[in-house]
């Protein structure tokens, strides 16, 4: 039991055991490397199943994972559900469930969801497993005794759908200003988290690491959150009992928030594996929605350097997936499940829609028509109609065997779209870099229509406009292939390049005339068959 007496402020000892010997969590500031890369989605709540709100931002972290991998690093991509709370309580029991119950459910229904839209997550986490709650214990323990902790009572207004607490001033006349519900008083002692003693230290750290939190936008408003006075936040709860358990006090456990923040550290060793955690944490990166900037980039980097470790090296913030102009949510009735979109539009082409139609940063809205336009525009006319006709033409003029590209135009459009994909995919901008592939896709389909190949005789001049074709589909399947794997390496195979994409390593696998020449080019079905509006769907309520 740790001395709960000790004065607060100041450090009460080494901290928790992380790995065999006794010490604190390693300072690991100075151990970045540009060949790792860790990339985390939010863990998503398990009080409903999932929607595409929650798959817009998994598929960002699973391309931007994807597009690491290509460039040859090495690659942690984190996941999950957070299960604990007043809220996932009161869900289970509405539906006749004991906790643990109901979010072994709702858990497996996260990961099926994942699995159908082909994400490449390392790691699955929930907050109700054993290795969680070890390192909650530690992470929060340690900041318990470097005095950082302190018991009190709470008085305030409480909105159980974000399980947050907020001030009077913050209500949207009386109600939740995320949810719109009302919200309710609650008043009990608990232990609370001296946030106000890192309010200079937050705002230096920012000076220090202005890309610490992106967009630019986001970054500000943290920071006028900071400026405008920090108050010591209450971490503990004494009325619930589904939580990790308080280690100094058993009668409490920890507010679902910073139990659930924790899981960026659980999986990759706090409290148990000093050299992994040491090797990761220096690289990691977290993508989240907007809804939650005050939990990620104040609470959050207050509480590593309460517990003696540097703050994440990066917080990308994504906007809202809108239906109708509203967030997507369980009160509002307006989600869409991905299995919905999966069935009616496959795979590739959901995860296309997401990242190229609503930039990472802002809102954008969501709809059958969109999803149909960009799908028939881009898929099938530009796309799945270049493969076609390209495989087409060499099965009557070259005998179906693809010649090597030539030079020329397109050598240098493909070259400006390579350049600008790589700086947009390493900038976490998936739509920039699709709209680079999707020129040179443009820029192809017109050059054949200006050559017309089908009408000219065989010979080096048709071979040489079609090779080229054919290297600009390689390199597509190459700068897409973290939005669209499955597409890009069904392009890949029908060009006759051995092997898959994802073997590659960019950018010097992307650099014009790396089609050999000399391959079977495979016609096969329509890559991407038309489609209307009817067909996908339309009247889904």
């Amino acid at each position: 039991m740790l001395d709960v007496e000790s004065p607060p402020g100041l450090s009460r000892g080494a901290g928790r055991d992380l790995v065999a010997g006794r010490g604190r969590a390693p300072r690991v500031g100075t151990l970045r490397s540009v060949s790792r890369y860790y990339i985390t989605t939010p863990i998503y709540y398990v009080n409903d199943a999932p929607h595409v709100g929650h798959a817009y931002a998994t598929l960002n972290a699973d391309a931007l994972a994807r597009w690491h991998r290509l460039r040859g690093e090495e690659v942690f991509f984190l996941t999950g559900t957070d299960e604990h709370g007043l809220k996932v309580a009161q869900a289970a029991a509405a539906a006749g469930m004991t906790p643990q119950e109901w979010t072994d459910r709702l858990s497996a229904r996260f990961e099926e969801a994942w699995r159908e839209l082909s994400i490449s997550n390392d790691d699955f986490i929930r907050t109700t497993e054993e290795r969680h709650h070890r390192s909650v214990q530690a992470f929060l323990g340690t900041i318990y005794e470097n005095g950082y902790i302190y018991p009190s009572t709470y008085r305030g207004w409480y909105c159980v759908a974000c399980e947050q607490y907020y001030a009077e001033a913050e209500l949207a006349e009386g109600d939740c200003p995320i949810h719109a519900r009302p919200v309710q008083w609650y008043e009990e002692e608990n232990y609370f988290f001296r946030l106000s003693a890192f309010e200079e230290r937050l705002v230096s750290w920012y000076e220090e690491n202005p890309e610490a939190v992106r967009p630019g936008s986001k970054r500000k408003e943290a920071l006028s959150f900071i400026k405008g006075g920090l108050q010591d936040i209450s971490i503990t709860r004494r009325s619930i009992t589904w939580g990790v358990q308080v280690p100094w006090d058993h009668d409490q456990v920890f507010y679902v928030w910073y139990d659930a923040l924790v899981n960026y550290l659980t999986a990759i060793g706090y409290g148990v594996d000093a050299e992994r955690f040491a090797t990761w944490w220096p690289v990691a990166h977290h993508l989240i929605g907007k809804e939650i900037i005050r939990f990620h980039c104040v609470w959050w980097p207050a509480m590593c350097m309460a517990a003696g470790i540097d703050p994440p090296a990066e917080v990308l913030v994504h906007g809202w997936l809108l239906v109708g102009g509203e967030k997507m949510s369980k009160s509002s009735l307006n989600q869409i499940a991905p299995s919905d979109l999966v069935a009616d539009f496959g795979v590739d082409a959901v995860r296309y829609h997401l990242l190229r139609d609503t930039p990472l940063g802002s809102d954008g809205d969501f709809s059958y028509e969109g999803i149909v336009a960009r799908y028939n525009a881009d898929l099938a006319n530009n796309l799945g109609n270049l493969l076609a006709r390209v495989a087409t033409v060499v099965g009557s003029r070259c005998g179906g065997v693809g010649p090597a590209p030539g030079g020329g135009r397109l050598a240098s459009v493909a070259a400006a779209a390579v350049a600008e994909a790589v700086e947009a995919w390493d900038d976490s901008q998936p739509h920039r870099a699709l709209e680079a592939a999707w020129r040179l896709i443009r820029e192809t389909n017109a050059e054949l229509e200006a050559t017309e190949p089908w009408k000219a005789e065989p010979g080096p001049e048709v071979d040489a406009v079609l090779g080229s074709a054919l290297e600009a589909l390689r390199i597509v399947s190459l700068l897409a292939w973290p939005a669209m794997p499955s597409a890009c390496s069904e392009v890949w195979r029908r060009i006759g390049m051995p092997g898959h994409p994802e073997s590659s390593r960019l950018p010097e696998a992307a650099a014009w005339g790396g089609y050999p020449g000399g391959l079977g080019v495979e016609k096969g079905k329509p890559l991407f068959p038309r489609i209307s509006s009817g067909q996908a769907g339309a009247a889904r309520g």
